[in-house]
């Protein structure tokens, strides 16, 4: 029998009268079903053997560390180029951090399983901190997304376990702490990836609440510097900002202070751009939002330099006020292609769809985090793409390389197992689950890779040293 919307009825125990809807799971048999993806993920051990993550196989067509460099300098603004390359030779971890490239490259001939999640892209041990929620509250997770892709979660893995090593070694550990660290980085990830398997849908997407962090990754050591961090980010705001940045200006008006070469107010022309293109950012923020955008006003815009890997590229950060005079900041910083995107292909994934850069890192970021900045948006300035956010919302984080020894390892099981929640908001985490499995070969492959990559990249680091001690490239220190 049939009824009149056309479902077929009476079949069963009233669930035939459901349509199969697009987007929605088809109907599963419950723990047959479990198990079906648990196989599924142990099967993909005949492709990608765990113990087989241990290999590192450089190309002989690979770009050396200068020519890297100079390549994803490439459409930067180039009278800043000596900055992020001062700033990529002060360590071989910083060097790390600007070099997502490079190592996409690398990690492009190394075993995975074909599984896609959404990738950080650019998951290295200092892109995990604090910021502040819709009501002020501090969460922790991943917040540099400019890389963000869909491609394999090994990726992710082997960069975090390898800048692990790389800032136990800055930090002074030793050779056999910083291995522990890279190590007990990949078990933290595996053994959360496992339990999300085994929890109801709703509770695995929220799992792990910050309050539990510590305690589900056995991080006591790191009590008293996440307080401490916890502390500062919380005077990490707009108005601290801006009562630093601005001043009031003959006229009445506020405006941004020259602070050259980190902060420079840019002409007119430059400044009525970026404001302008902050009216299609306002088609990109969730509507019951706008009400709270309204009511600020636009009083300048000044352009600004950012971070290590991202250094050269076009970032401003525009001042708002509200009717108190109260300062609201946002950053309008440019969004190029994922550096990760030219090497997918190799690993077996297609190549993104065209899309909006700032809108690929906006949703890329939601995807992966528990709760995100509630003013993130994208625009295009003079025909290039922008994403928005707010800029110094409580942000705050631990500097991974000026730990103390006994806090490498607990650091690596939080941002392990901070990192497994993200991924498992696009790969199902039960047939990742299944292909780590139990033991700790994964765990103990990934660490060796962590070390060999180390060690490549203090190589990499040597050789920009040197290119810049012989006027090879050009270096900007101390910025």
């Amino acid at each position: 029998m049939t009824s009149e919307a056309g479902y077929k009825v009476g079949a069963g125990l009233g669930s035939s009268r459901i349509p199969v809807v697009e987007g929605f799971a088809p109907r599963a048999a419950g723990a047959g079903e479990r198990r079906s993806r648990k196989a599924e993920g142990k099967a993909l051990r005949e492709r990608a053997p765990r113990s087989a993550h241990r290999t590192l196989t450089l190309d002989a067509g690979r770009p050396d560390a200068v020519r890297a460099v100079e390549e994803s300098s490439r459409g930067r603004v180039a009278s800043l180029t000596p900055i992020r390359v001062g700033r990529m030779a002060a360590s071989p971890f910083s060097f790390l951090r600007g070099a997502a490239g490079l190592m996409a490259y690398d990690l492009a001939g190394t075993p995975v399983t074909g599984t896609a999640a959404q990738l950080c892209g650019d998951a290295h041990a200092a892109n995990f901190g604090l910021y502040g929620d819709a009501r002020g509250r501090l969460v922790i997770d991943l917040n540099d997304f400019d890389e963000t892709v869909v491609g394999p979660w090994e990726w992710d893995v082997k960069r975090l376990a390898a800048s692990l090593v790389l800032a136990g070694r800055e930090a002074g550990a030793d050779e056999d702490t910083c291995r522990q660290g890279a190590f007990d980085t990949v078990g933290a990830y595996r053994r959360t990836m496992r339990l999300m398997a085994k929890l109801p849908v709703a509770d695995a997407w929220n799992a792990i609440a910050d309050e539990e962090l510590v305690s589900h990754t056995d991080a006591r050591d790191l009590l008293g510097t996440l307080e401490r961090v916890s502390e500062k980010a919380r005077k990490n705001t707009s108005a601290r900002f801006a009562a630093r940045s601005t001043e009031r200006a003959d006229d009445g008006s506020c405006r941004f202070v020259d602070a050259p070469p980190v902060l420079r107010r840019v002409p007119d022309e430059e400044a009525a751009a970026v404001a302008s293109a902050l009216g299609e950012y306002l088609g990109t923020v969730a509507q019951d939002r706008l009400p709270l955008l309204a009511r600020y006003a636009i009083h300048d815009v000044a352009f600004r330099v950012v971070g290590t890997g991202s250094v050269g590229t076009r970032s401003y950060v525009v001042l708002l006020l509200d009717h108190r005079g109260e300062p609201l900041v946002l950053q309008v910083k440019e969004a190029r292609a994922s550096v990760l995107a030219p090497y997918l292909p190799k690993a077996g994934f297609p190549l993104p769809e065209p899309v909006h850069e700032g809108r690929r890192v906006v949703l890329g970021q939601k995807r992966m985090q528990v709760v995100s900045d509630i003013l993130l948006g994208w625009c295009t300035v003079d025909g290039l793409p922008f994403q928005v956010r707010q800029f110094r919302n409580r942000k705050g984080s631990v500097d991974p390389a000026a730990l103390a020894a006994d806090q490498v390892d607990d650091y690596g099981r939080m941002t392990g197992a901070l990192l497994a929640r993200a991924h498992a908001h696009s790969a199902d985490p039960r047939t990742v689950a299944g292909y780590l499995g139990k033991n700790e070969e994964f765990d103990e492959a990934v660490a060796d890779f962590a070390v060999a990559y180390a060690d490549r990249t203090e190589a990499d680091h040597a050789v920009l040293v040197e290119a810049v001690r012989t006027g090879r490239i050009a270096a900007e220190t101390g910025v």
